[in-house]
């Protein structure tokens, strides 16, 4: 074993950073021998440098992230401030002074993963990044290396532990939207401002990511079509049961049937209960990759929290030290096929439509006619009257997106329609 500790610089420490350094403290015999060498923790920046941190050394805590990630001895700098700024410029700046860099920053890789990918090639050092999507599930990896050799065409799951919770609890306890959004903020699973997650934009960066990798092209942020589960209702819930499935949010990704272009989508969806996902309890993720030769493939654990990212990070720091020990990087950035990312309206799936409508006859044919005028084949009809009010629920058979939306502007437009309650897509079948 080499005796001289390979450098490892820690940005953040807040309830992930803290427990990397817990870790690496407590387990630093284990680490040297699996790297084949020790590491020292030669720096730890944050903001508040005086709040008191259980097991960090204040030695070692300092302001000055900048200076930090330029001293020039530096093996490897840990990135789990997230955000964009000032994380870009200190990951950019890391490299460019001889240190490889492990993030866990899904925010900043969805938006701009491409300007850390060209400055860790110029610098000839890694970027791993497995805690930015799915916590301790192993995904980003199997993904980059053990399917490397094989075509991925679709990526589905459940990438937001917190959505999962809420929905759980609207479906297995009957409870409304916002009481369960306040049990998920009492247990920590929500944030004081859960936006980011209940309008699905954790959930899309973590889809743009996993598309990019799984098709080898460039998916941004803003190529992900996304909608959030604020609008889902014990109503939905209860439709869903009586068509044998439960509502999930879904991260979808996948390559067209022609293979010229990719789709990556964000939404709540009804999927039977027979699939795998339907099971997935409380904060967990669950993701299924779908290969050509492979098959179908799941990858199921703990998505967040600070113990299990911290055994994402802790996972990449060992390989990203092994391979500075070796004097080799691993994979950088594929995006060789540049495939286009499809708009929504490309998309093909089965659809639940609730609508409001007037209790007469002659509503049923006139609602067929609209669907049938949009090229939109129906499945499956529900009605209930009751003084002169119906509810009229639209299971369809698979159409394009684009399909749908015209369908329900036209069906807005009727005098006998009172108003589209919601519309779901169906997925897993």
């Amino acid at each position: 074993m080499r005796t001289r500790p390979l450098k490892v610089a820690l940005l953040g420490c807040g309830v992930v950073g803290t427990e990397v350094a817990r870790i690496m403290t407590t387990h630093a015999d284990d680490l040297a021998a699996r790297i084949g060498a020790p590491l020292e923790l030669a720096g730890i920046a944050v903001r508040r440098p005086g709040k008191v941190r259980d097991g960090i050394d204040p030695g070692l805590v300092t302001t000055d992230a900048t200076a930090l990630v330029k001293r020039g001895d530096i093996d490897v700098v840990i990135e789990v401030i997230g955000g964009i700024e000032p994380a870009r410029t200190l990951i950019t700046t890391a490299f460019e002074h001889g240190a490889s860099v492990v993030s866990a920053n899904k925010a900043l890789l969805a938006e701009d993963g491409t300007t850390l990918y060209d400055a860790a090639g110029r610098g000839g050092r890694d970027l791993y990044f497995e805690a930015a999507v799915a916590g301790a599930i192993p995904l980003v990896r199997p993904l980059r290396e053990s399917l490397a050799g094989d075509r991925v065409d679709r990526v589905l799951g459940i990438v937001n532990g917190t959505t999962n919770f809420i929905l759980d609890r609207m479906d297995t306890a009957g409870s409304g939207y916002s009481e369960a959004l306040d049990e998920a903020t009492a247990l920590g699973y929500a944030e004081a401002d859960p936006t980011a997650d209940v309008e699905g934009f954790d959930a899309a960066a973590k889809a743009a990511i996993l598309a990019g990798i799984a098709f080898h092209t460039r998916v941004r942020l803003d190529d992900v079509h996304r909608e959030g589960i604020t609008e889902v209702t014990s109503a939905d819930l209860a439709s869903a049961k009586r068509m044998g499935c439960t509502v999930k949010l879904l991260a979808i990704c996948e390559r067209a049937a022609d293979g010229r272009s990719v789709t990556a989508r964000v939404h709540p969806a009804m999927i039977p209960l027979s699939h795998p996902l339907a099971s997935v309890r409380e904060a967990y993720n669950a993701v299924f990759v779908e290969a050509e030769a492979a098959g179908q493939l799941m990858f199921y654990g703990p998505g967040a929290g600070g113990a299990p990212t911290a055994s994402a990070v802790l996972g990449d720091l060992v390989a990203v030290c092994r391979n500075r020990l070796a004097g080799a990087t691993g994979p950088g950035e594929s995006a060789y096929t540049r495939l286009p990312v499809s708009p929504m309206g490309d998309v093909v799936t089965r659809y639940h439509i609730s609508l409001d409508v007037a209790d007469k006859p002659g509503v049923l044919a006139q609602v067929a006619t609209v669907f049938a005028e949009h090229g939109v084949s129906i499945d499956t009809v529900r009605q209930k009257g009751k003084d002169g009010e119906a509810s009229l629920v639209v299971v369809t058979h698979r159409a394009h997106d684009a399909a749908l939306s015209g369908t329900v502007e036209a069906l807005r437009g009727l005098d006998t329609v009172r108003g589209v309650a919601s519309i779901m897509r169906v997925e897993g079948e």
